[in-house]
């Protein structure tokens, strides 16, 4: 027996000692639910921060590819031609194209090497030149497109444009002091080029045209021996009359008045059909100018 033995200090004593521990048990019973409920909480799914990390993983991104036409791209662009084509008739580059294939005043002319002559406004000179073409603002724009592949658009090719100025003459050649009136263009992703430039003039023997040259590319570009295509476009006749007769075009409306395509030296062996598809569709006015565009079927 022990001299420090409980069971020997009394009532007092004992009713102490009970009162400790029923607070000792309340202390447990209250840690035992904090921890349960941390537990929960913990069970059902943890911090915001964790939420917003899953739903953040769910999260995909979806690239959508549309193939129409003769290109598929990510935004569904494609080229565009006409459902139908026929391949452009070859024409003369005539005797003012300043591609390397003759003399200008003596001297080999090729505009095709110099500096500064892929552009799309050729209304004015350049490299050195200074001078622009008076007349009524064409706005062209040239569809380019595979006649071997449903009309598919050709793109990165080179169109060489150039044509007479108001007066029916040619820079470099009758106007050694310009150089107006020609550029070259790449065709874009839709196989087009679009120039800037007057309203041709009509001069004697010839019915009011355009002329072009097609290359492969902008490289290739250099000189008419890489040339793919040679030809012209027919002007619209009612435009012609209405320009001619507004002024400005000396002489074009008396000269207009006196030729036609069927008896042009150069359209006059097409057929109706292929004068047609060389000649643009505009529309305007010689106050406002005119728009359009024309297709060029090359066989590739």
């Amino acid at each position: 027996m022990h001299d420090d033995d409980d069971h020997h200090r009394g009532l007092a004593f004992d009713l102490q000692a009970l009162e400790r521990q029923m607070m000792a048990r309340r202390r447990m019973l209250g840690l035992l639910a904090v921890g349960g409920s941390a537990v929960l909480l913990d069970a059902c799914g943890g911090s915001g921060d964790s939420a917003t990390t899953s739903a953040s993983a769910s999260t995909t991104t979806t690239t959508t590819t549309t193939t129409t036409g003769t290109g598929t791209t990510g935004t569904g662009a494609t080229g565009t031609g006409s459902s139908t084509c026929s391949a452009t008739p070859t024409e003369t580059n005539g005797p003012y194209p300043a591609d390397g294939s003759n003399m200008a005043n003596g001297v080999l002319s090729n505009i095709l090497t110099t500096s500064g002559v892929v552009r799309s406004d050729i209304r004015s000179s350049f490299a050195g030149l200074s001078g622009t073409a008076a007349g009524v603002q064409l706005t062209l724009t040239i569809n380019l497109v595979n006649t071997n592949a449903a009309c598919a658009a050709l793109a990165d090719y080179a169109i060489y444009l150039w044509h007479a100025d108001q007066n029916g003459q040619y820079s470099i050649y009758d106007l050694p002091q310009q150089n107006y009136l020609r550029g070259v263009q790449a065709t874009d992703a839709n196989g087009q080029a679009t120039f800037t430039t007057i309203f041709p003039g009509c001069y004697a023997g010839r019915y009011p045209h355009i002329h072009f040259e097609v290359y492969r590319s902008l490289n290739t570009a250099t000189a008419y021996a890489n040339r793919l295509l040679v030809s012209q476009f027919a002007m619209p006749s009612a435009a012609c009359t209405a320009v001619y007769a507004a002024g400005g075009y000396p002489n074009s409306a008396s000269r207009f008045a006196q030729t036609s395509t069927s008896g042009d030296n150069v359209f006059g062996d097409n057929t109706t059909a292929q004068i047609a598809a060389m000649t643009p569709a505009l529309s305007g006015s010689p106050i406002a100018g005119y728009s359009g565009s024309v297709t060029v079927g090359l066989a590739v």
